[in-house]
């Protein structure tokens, strides 16, 4: 590992962590040699060889990257830190390697997406559900926060 401040390739570990999840991050504290500054790295699986079967039809492989970025949309300028959408995407990796197959319907990606942000922020939510259930109308959201509220009460 090369240190981001001196380039230099020598570094020890000082503590490696296993995110709470167990299986997709592996969180280590190291220090240069050379320059002795701290710096935080993380190892994830690369590649969890998953297609995503999209509504017409097509099969696309599975990324990381696109579903961090649907959720860093819904939660803009909302009190969530990257590393909690961070978080977020590991746990739902870990559902969607659960399954028993390769193959993953969108719907169900969408589905497992707007459970975990129901638990976590409302309005990252609404958000997200407007586009996944393709609102049309200000009665969609209405029917939506309703049901939202009945949860809650």
């Amino acid at each position: 590992m090369r240190c981001p401040y001196c380039k230099n390739q020598e570094t020890g570990v000082l503590e490696s962590r296993i995110s709470d999840n167990g299986e997709v991050t592996v969180r280590r504290r190291r220090e240069c040699v050379k320059c002795k500054k701290r710096f935080t790295t993380y190892e994830r699986i690369g590649s969890i060889g998953l297609k995503v079967v999209k509504r017409n039809g097509e099969k696309q492989e599975y990324s990381r990257e696109k579903l961090k970025k649907g959720l860093m949309k819904a939660c803009w300028k909302r009190d969530i830190s990257e590393e909690e959408v961070d978080q977020l995407v590991d746990e739902i990796e870990i559902k969607l390697l659960a399954k028993k197959t390769q193959l993953i319907r969108s719907s169900q990606i969408g589905r497992l997406v707007l459970s975990t942000l129901r638990r976590l922020d409302g309005v990252a939510y609404m958000r997200f559900a407007s586009v996944y259930l393709d609102f049309d109308s200000v009665e969609d959201f209405k029917k939506v926060i309703n049901q939202l509220e009945k949860q809650r009460s």
